[in-house]
């Protein structure tokens, strides 16, 4: 992820409103879709244990349309907690097929209650606090990443 201690350098860019366009998955680059339209998030990939273990700990700021995107080996119940956090954050769980089955607004920076994901989950996104409810994101929007290997929303 680079300069954990400072700021978050991901170059972002974020889609509101219609379909996103339909292009070739990027693994830098995360989409998500539903009801209320589309956005697309500038990731970085933790899918190693030690990289699931740091997350976004000691990030000062995160650019709006960016995150950080968990992939697990297998879906499972998973939990996160916000120790060594900064930034309030938003967790977005998704299933094997990259649909939302959870959001999680607002967690609050060094807290360290555990925040369950309540059902087999295999990808995560944190992004800022607030995002998902000003976006609308909720349970049933579809994610769209190279790592999602049985996507409901698969890459072309």
């Amino acid at each position: 992820m680079g300069n954990r201690g400072g700021t978050l350098s991901l170059v972002a860019a974020l889609v509101v409103g219609g379909q996103a366009a339909q292009a070739a998955c990027d693994v830098n680059e995360l989409q998500l879709r539903g009801d209320w339209g589309s956005a697309r998030f500038a990731v970085a990939v933790a899918d190693s244990v030690e990289e699931r273990a740091r997350g976004l700990m000691f990030v000062e700021q995160m650019p709006s349309a960016a995150g950080m995107l968990f992939v697990y080996d297998e879906a499972h119940p998973v939990s996160f907690w916000m120790k060594n956090t900064l930034i309030p954050l938003d967790m977005v769980f998704a299933d094997a097929q990259g649909v939302v089955t959870l959001v999680h607004e607002n967690a609050i920076p060094g807290d360290l209650t555990s925040i369950d994901s309540g059902a087999p989950t295999q990808y995560v996104l944190e992004i800022n606090g607030g995002m998902a409810a000003r976006l609308g994101i909720a349970a049933g929007s579809q994610m769209q990443h190279p790592a999602i290997t049985e996507a409901a929303w698969p890459c072309d």
